[in-house]
């Protein structure tokens, strides 16, 4: 059986071919463009696919209630032309198979849970660090929903001592997002993150929010481990800086011996930049099973 995905980013759409075992047997990309230019790419391409369902993680917001008129659409979104874009009933209609649908972050969470670093693990979480900052949350083999779904790039943070930026996002003076995601680093040093000096006061400051966030997460959620990515975390000697800052300003406070051994705690993505569309062709694998014992549409 054939299983499609798709990781609906803003800059690209990432479509792949898969099977429930976890193997892609073809990927492909396109831009990211209008509704009425980029899905009817994405529909042409399946088409011929011979898939049984496809799984679909994406940017947002998103609507996940399934009892809500609105299920399966991308809402409140800063890319404008997609604002309550009805993205699961476009496609389920084009291709009458079922469609599971999730965010991109948790997309990756579930990857991530199902065939990599939080395969071994009760729960876990999945930070990306990148354009954005997202928080994908696997609890009690399940991915986190609620009134809406985690937005935990937004968790407010302390400012570091040392550092006088204002932040890049428009909706808050103080998040992790507009303190610590790719864009805040170029606007505040003028460089990306790989082009940051090897132990500069630069990588300090983006260790110390990052580390802010995760023990906020810690707290809140307490995940059995912690799974970094994102283009930021390419910078390999950023992690270590990380895990020391969670330690200190963790103070003691939680004594567990997961936190005790935090290089096996907080850990990288381990599926090769993968993890997003293998847990969209989870998501597919899930929603197949789940038409099948209930095949009322939704």
């Amino acid at each position: 059986m054939l299983f499609g995905a798709l990781e609906a980013g803003g800059t690209k759409m990432v479509m792949a071919i898969g099977t429930e075992r976890g193997e892609i047997l073809e990927q492909t990309s396109i831009p990211t463009r209008t509704p009425s230019v980029t899905i009817p790419e994405i529909i042409e391409y399946f088409k011929s696919k011979d898939i049984i369902a496809i799984g679909i993680g994406s940017f947002g917001p998103i609507d996940l209630d399934r009892t809500s008129k609105t299920y399966g659409y991308i809402t409140s979104t800063p890319k404008l032309d997609w604002v309550n874009y009805n993205i699961v009933g476009t496609i389920r209609n084009a291709l009458n198979i079922p469609v599971g649908f999730d965010t991109d972050v948790n997309a990756a969470a579930l990857g991530e849970a199902s065939w990599g670093s939080l395969a071994e693990v009760p729960s876990g979480i999945y930070i990306t660090v990148g354009t954005g900052i997202g928080v994908g949350a696997y609890v009690n083999e399940g991915l986190l929903h609620g009134m809406l779904h985690p937005e935990a790039g937004h968790v407010l943070i302390s400012r570091h001592p040392d550092d006088s930026f204002d932040g890049v996002c428009p909706y808050h003076s103080n998040c992790l997002e507009g303190f610590a995601s790719g864009p805040s680093i170029v606007k505040r040093y003028g460089k990306k993150a790989d082009e940051l000096e090897v132990g500069s006061k630069a990588l300090e400051i983006e260790a110390y929010y990052l580390a802010q966030g995760i023990v906020n997460y810690i707290l809140t959620l307490s995940p059995h481990r912690i799974v970094l990515g994102g283009g930021v975390m390419n910078r390999e000697d950023l992690l270590p800086l990380i895990r020391k800052q969670v330690v200190q300003l963790m103070n003691g406070y939680i004594r567990t011996d997961r936190l005790n051994d935090i290089d096996k705690y907080i850990v990288p993505a381990s599926l090769g930049g993968n993890q997003g569309i293998l847990g969209c062709i989870k998501l597919a694998v899930l929603e197949n099973s789940h038409y099948h014992l209930d095949p009322r549409p939704i």
